[in-house]
């Protein structure tokens, strides 16, 4: 497909049909990349307790690595769906460029950083001294990957928002299998424990990342060409303002996952601080793999949205918005209510060698899973309003769910109802988000309708 036949695709084809097209390759990517950080875990849980916790607190640091990726990627992304829209391809191009290899750099400067410093990474991430060598241990590979994981991020997402999630899907479901086979060969068979899960995973995301090098060069996708990387403040301008609103929610979804850490550990009973950290690590894993199936939605509705409101057919916009948010929220009220039956088996599949922590994780997983179905309205309403160039509105919603609405409730319940305080936090959240996001949805959907942005 060429880049004029793609345009006519994203601008002619019925809007329901177009948005499942580009979202069912999106949404198994998010999962089966969710899937394997699930796997890791399930692996590595039936270790030991203090194990499953060294890579639940190693988590937030991958959450640091996708603020950066999705930053670029979305930044760089949405520019690039509304330049191809209004068909200005020069400009697309030269931003594809820049998008990729800054990330790539600052990639590279941050595994520099980190890689002779993991002991003190770990404990800024919330490790415990016993915790803290199973942190170093999955640190390790991750560290040293970093530049390949982050840009990895970013090339998925400037796929999908040209309109090719499916180049995007190739390259990250085949680093997923690939991780799960090695998890499988490093773990229970050459005994490599957490340091096996660690290479399993780096080496997997390098191969996804060639795989995403290998679509640039397709002739439905915008090229990478250093001769094009050309820095500039306009550049750097265009991707703060797409990608601020992915920067601010990743940041947030990082800075709430270490004062988890911390509040699980000091509110925890004695001796049994490893427990909860493990369990509200493993249930943030499970959420996350949940949370995939409405975020493939809503990134299928992204670059339809962006396409369309570059090429002025605002009411294709307004259809997409509310099919996405319809059918994700749909989607998550019948996996929140499949995993709140499950609960007990699903937590088991991690580690049930320990009594405590598989009580603590069932409790803490069918809180989240009440107020789960109420996260489609914000994320959606964000998104859109990220794809359209309006980030301080994106950027408000972005920061409600893991941080205005997260983590002043983390800091305050537990000091009236000690743990149990910190285990409907993000109830409490998930709720005042959904209230929060309604006047935006309102406003823009009329916006929308009477075609005045």
């Amino acid at each position: 497909m060429t880049l004029e036949e793609k345009y006519r695709e994203m601008t002619q084809t019925p809007v329901r049909r177009l948005v499942l097209k580009l979202a069912v390759p999106t949404m198994l990517s998010m999962m089966v990349t969710s899937f394997y950080n699930v796997v890791d875990a399930a692996f590595v849980g039936h270790l030991s307790t203090e194990a499953t916790a060294g890579i639940g607190v190693s988590f937030a640091y991958m959450m640091a690595i996708n603020a950066i990726g999705f930053f670029f990627g979305h930044g760089s992304g949405n520019y690039i769906s509304r330049e191809l829209g209004a068909k200005r391809r020069a400009t697309a191009s030269m931003m594809a460029s820049v998008g990729f290899f800054t990330p790539l750099i600052i990639g590279a400067l941050v595994a520099l950083a980190f890689v002779f410093n993991l002991p003190t990474l770990a404990r800024w991430l919330g490790a415990t001294p016993d915790v803290v060598p199973y942190a170093v241990d999955y640190l390790r590979y991750i560290v040293l990957a970093t530049p390949f994981m982050i840009t990895s991020l970013t090339l998925n997402n400037q796929h999908r928002l040209q309109g090719n999630a499916r180049l995007g899907t190739i390259g990250l479901v085949s680093g997923a299998i690939l991780n799960i086979g090695l998890d499988a060969l490093f773990i229970p068979v050459l005994g490599l424990g957490v340091e096996g899960a660690s290479m399993a995973t780096a080496i997997s995301q390098f191969v996804c990342w060639m795989l995403l090098i290998w679509g640039t060069t397709r002739p439905e996708c915008v090229h990478l060409d250093i001769r094009k990387f050309r820095p500039s403040g306009k550049a750097y301008y265009e991707i703060l303002m797409g990608g601020l609103p992915s920067l601010c929610r990743q940041f947030f979804n990082c800075t709430g996952a270490i004062c988890l850490n911390y509040a699980a550990a000091r509110w925890a009973d004695p001796g049994s601080q490893a427990s909860a950290v493990a369990a509200f690590a493993v249930v943030s894993r499970t959420m996350t793999f949940a949370y995939s199936f409405m975020l493939g939605i809503n990134q299928g509705f992204q670059p339809v949205a962006g396409f369309n409101y570059g090429a002025k057919k605002y009411d294709r916009v307004w259809k997409s918005y509310m099919f996405a948010m319809t059918f994700s929220s749909l989607l998550l009220f019948t996996v929140a209510m499949v995993i709140f039956i499950f609960a007990p088996q699903v937590i088991g599949m991690y580690r049930d060698e320990d009594p405590e922590m598989l009580s603590m994780g069932i409790r803490v997983l069918r809180f989240q899973c009440v107020t789960f179905g109420l996260v489609s309205l914000p994320v959606t309403t964000n998104m859109l309003f990220q794809v359209i160039r309006m980030p301080i509105r994106s950027a408000l919603i972005s920061i409600g769910r893991q941080g205005l609405f997260f983590l002043p409730p983390l800091f305050v319940l537990p000091l009236f109802m000690g743990l149990e305080g910190v285990v409907i936090t993000q109830p409490v959240a998930d709720v005042t988000t959904f209230f929060f996001a309604i006047p935006f949805s309102i406003w823009i959907t009329r916006k929308l309708k009477r075609g005045m942005l």
